[in-house]
Formats: structure tokens, C-alpha cells, sequence
């Protein structure tokens, strides 16, 4: 175990906890919100605002990166030993919209302390999960001495991911070289709760695509030619209806070719989590669970690749009756994959799949947006290890294992720079991200800190135990 002081640690978060949050508060005030023009100047100032903070915690480097879109900042410290292994760390300045008549028991961006929570946008998602790095390397050096980290230190906050991150990929390969790392932190997730810490080990990747079908050149008579031509609804609806069997597995040929099945160990790991699923539907607003056979259901959320209706439509919407064959229909498809599915495998797949199910007389054309790729760290690798042993000295208690349902920029670092994907995030379900009222619990926000604090020593000590 990395020698790091607990004591030590936590005595140097306390005595600097009040500047580390008048900090936090400040960076918040800034509403740095990427989806809405108007704020641009905004997201420039607090990209500016944290390469300045970075330089001011001891970062040797520290640089805004422009991009075709809204500023990313990179910054560097390294730790002067030819043996340490190199760690970059993620996470995002940008913010969701926010407004007072949303909901909001106070102003979004002016940060308020009540009962022990911080409100404030960004307080969770993502500003407040990347800040406690500072004051988390900065304990790391109190504590042992050292004047510079026992790691490479990397890090690269990028600026438009609440805005899907358009522009990040095409960042990370420009600079590539300058982000060459062995590891990658991901700061920007959460733990299952307060009393259960949490490591996410992987998140799905995302396919999306819109079907348009085509029949007669113009909506037509149903009664002068019902029967005796196509109807592209009728064929839409029988896409969708084929989409899956008997058992909700999709239907596509080649959907599941090539992808990393659950363990046994990681379907008990998943099992011991304190999941209730009444609870859950709850929250889902759905009054029974459903999904491919044989899975649990946070193994169909978490590690199951799946097919969704997003949107289907055609014809006549409006009130009464129009009795017509309509001249085209939509279906709306998006495909969330696990490790071993590739993006571009998935879309030939279902452009195959597509042209067998379209009728004689039906036209169609499939257009796909970006993709984003699975990623998944295994169980066994010695930096999760690290990121476990750190999160279990904060927590003081067991650390378990979840994944990820959804989709981030996290695959284009691991795809680009060929490392490992990390996840550390101390946020928790009642966060409310991207809702009125978001907050991150101050207690759990300094675990953060402290983990951060042990983590450095702890992936340089054990580094060499790294395939």
C-alpha cells in the first residue's frame, strides 16, 4: 500500500477545505453554459479562470486549447522520476442550461450551503467532481514531501460536453502526443450512494440512425388503392415489429458478434449492490421491467447491448380521419453496444438487416450520425486496483463495481491514446445533474479530494504490476 499519511492527508484537506470551496464557488458563478451562444464568453472565462487555478496549484504547463467550438484546458506536472508512469485526467467545465423559473430554490450560478450540500450548477456535473483534484495532489505532496507528483500528472478539461462533445475527438488526435498516457482518470460519473463508494469499469458505446421510407410519390386514396400498393407506415411498423424476438434479443444478424460477455464474478458483484427494482421503476416512471432474457436488470442496463424505437411516424397526425396511404414514414433506431461491438460493424449490420426487411414498391435510405465507442477497463487491471485500494482508504469501507448505461467521450481516449479508462466520481443518484436544484454533498465531495490524495503514490507503487 502507497505509505501516503491518512492522517496526514486529512489533516491538510481540513485545514485548506474553506479556500478549496471559496474557489469551487467562484469557478461556479461563472455560467459557462456551451449549448447557447450567448454564454460563449462565458465558457472562454471559465476555461481561463481553471488553466489559472491549475498554474496556481503547482502545474508546470498549463494551456487553453481552442477548438472549433468552445476551449478545452490541458495541463501538466510532471514528476521527475524516468520510472513513473503517466496518468491524464477528464473531465468537462461546460454546464447544462440553468435558470431560476426552472425550479431552482435559488440562483443556479450563485453557490449556497444548505445542510451540508453545495447548490449550484456544475456543483456535481462536472466542476466540482475536476476541482478536487487540486486540492487532492496538493494533500498528495503535503503528505509525503514531495515536490512534485509521484505520477506524470496530465490533465484535459474539455469545453463542449454537454453540447455532445462535437469537437473533442478531433482535440484529442490533434494532441495526441502531448496526451500520451498510460491511464486515464474519468472525473466525471458517481457512485452508487452515499454508503455504498462505487468504481464504474466500462460504458456502453452509442449507434444511432434514422430510417425513411418511401412509397407512392404522394399521399393516395385508401379506398382507390388500399390493398393494391405498399404503404410505407406498414412497412415501418413491421421494421420495428422485427427489430427483436421472442426473447428481446435484437434481431439484427451479426448484432452480437464479438462482444466481451459478463463474468460470473462481475454477475455477483452486480447482484451484491443494494438494488431495489421497485424503486427503480419508480424513477424509470415504468410500471414493469423488461429486456433480453436471462439478464438482470442492471445487467441489461449496464452490460447487455440493446435496440430502441426512438421515433416512429408517417401519415396522418392530425385530429379525425384521413383516410389516405401516406407517401413516406420514419423510424428513429439507436443501438447502446458493450465492449467487442464496433460502430461501423454495427451500422453495415443493420443496413443489411434494413434492405431484407424493406417490401418491393418501398424505397428507403438509412442515414447514421456520430458514433461513440464501449469502453471497458478489466476487473483484474492493476490501476482499477488502484483507483479501489484509494477510494477504500477515503471511505474507509468496501469499494464495489457498477458500469455505466449511457455514453461519453471516455472510448475516443482510450480508442486515440491506447490506454485504460479509469472512472473516479463521487457524485450520487440525488445530485440532480442537469435538474434545478443541483448539488454535490460537501462530506463526499472531500472523499473525492482524499482519494485523489492517495491515488498518485498508489498507481505509481503498483505501476509495474501493469500489463
Amino acid at each position: 500500500m502507497s505509505q501516503t499519511p491518512d492522517s496526514a492527508v486529512r489533516a491538510y484537506i481540513e485545514q485548506h477545505r474553506t479556500a478549496f470551496l471559496d474557489d469551487l464557488a467562484e469557478w461556479l458563478r461563472i455560467p459557462s453554459v456551451s449549448a447557447q451562444p450567448d454564454h460563449a464568453p462565458d465558457v472562454r472565462r471559465s476555461a481561463d479562470w481553471l488553466a489559472r487555478k491549475l498554474q496556481e496549484t503547482g502545474f508546470t504547463t498549463t494551456e487553453v486549447w481552442p477548438t472549433a467550438g468552445a476551449p478545452a484546458v490541458f495541463a501538466e506536472w510532471r514528476s521527475g522520476d524516468p520510472e513513473a508512469p503517466t496518468v491524464l485526467v477528464y473531465g468537462h467545465h461546460d454546464v447544462q442550461p440553468a435558470a431560476r423559473e426552472d425550479g431552482w430554490d435559488s440562483e443556479p450560478f450563485e453557490p449556497v450551503v444548505r445542510e451540508g450540500r453545495l447548490y449550484a450548477r456544475g456543483a456535481a456535473d462536472d466542476k466540482g467532481q475536476v476541482f478536487f483534484h487540486t486540492l487532492g495532489v496538493r494533500a498528495h505532496l503535503a503528505a509525503t514531501g514531495r515536490t512534485a507528483p509521484a505520477v506524470n500528472l496530465k490533465l484535459l478539461i474539455e469545453g463542449e460536453e454537454e453540447s455532445g462533445s462535437p469537437h473533442f475527438r478531433t482535440l484529442v488526435e490533434q494532441h495526441a502526443e502531448r496526451l500520451a498516457a498510460d491511464a486515464v482518470i474519468v472525473s466525471d460519473t458517481g457512485m452508487w450512494s452515499a454508503d455504498t463508494p462505487t468504481v464504474c469499469t466500462g460504458m456502453r458505446g452509442l449507434a444511432e440512425c434514422e430510417i425513411r421510407l418511401y412509397g407512392p410519390d404522394q399521399d393516395i386514396h385508401s379506398g382507390s388503392f388500399g390493398g393494391a400498393v405498399p404503404n410505407p407506415a406498414t412497412a415501418a411498423a413491421r421494421l420495428v415489429a422485427a427489430l427483436h424476438d421472442e426473447h428481446a434479443r435484437v434481431a439484427v444478424p451479426g448484432f452480437y458478434d464479438g462482444i466481451v460477455e459478463l463474468t460470473d464474478r462481475e454477475r455477483r458483484l452486480f447482484a451484491e449492490l443494494p438494488f431495489a427494482e421497485e424503486q427503480w421503476l419508480r424513477t424509470a416512471k415504468s410500471y414493469a421491467t423488461h429486456g433480453e432474457a436471462g439478464y438482470s436488470t442492471l445487467e441489461r442496463i449496464w452490460a447487455r447491448p440493446t435496440a430502441e424505437v426512438n421515433g416512429i411516424g408517417g401519415g396522418y397526425q392530425g385530429p379525425g380521419s384521413k383516410t389516405i396511404i401516406p407517401s413516406t414514414a420514419t423510424v428513429k433506431l439507436s443501438f447502446r453496444l458493450v465492449a467487442g461491438q464496433d460502430p461501423d460493424q454495427i451500422e453495415k449490420a443493420v443496413r443489411a438487416w434494413a434492405a431484407e426487411q424493406v417490401p418491393a414498391g418501398i424505397r428507403h435510405e438509412i442515414v447514421f450520425g456520430g458514433a461513440t465507442r464501449p469502453c471497458l477497463t478489466p476487473l483484474n487491471h492493476p490501476a482499477l486496483q488502484s483507483v479501489v485500494r484509494a477510494m477504500g482508504r477515503a471511505f474507509e469501507t468496501p469499494v464495489r463495481f457498477t458500469r455505466e448505461g449511457g455514453s461519453g467521450p471516455a472510448a475516443d481516449l482510450q480508442e486515440v491514446l491506447g490506454a485504460p479508462v479509469l472512472f473516479l466520481g463521487i457524485s450520487v443518484p440525488s445530485d440532480g445533474w442537469h435538474a434545478p436544484n443541483e448539488k454535490v454533498e460537501l462530506d463526499l465531495l472531500l472523499k473525492g479530494v482524499e482519494t485523489s490524495a492517495y491515488l498518485w503514490g498508489d498507481l505509481a507503487e503498483h505501476w509495474h504490476d501493469a500489463p
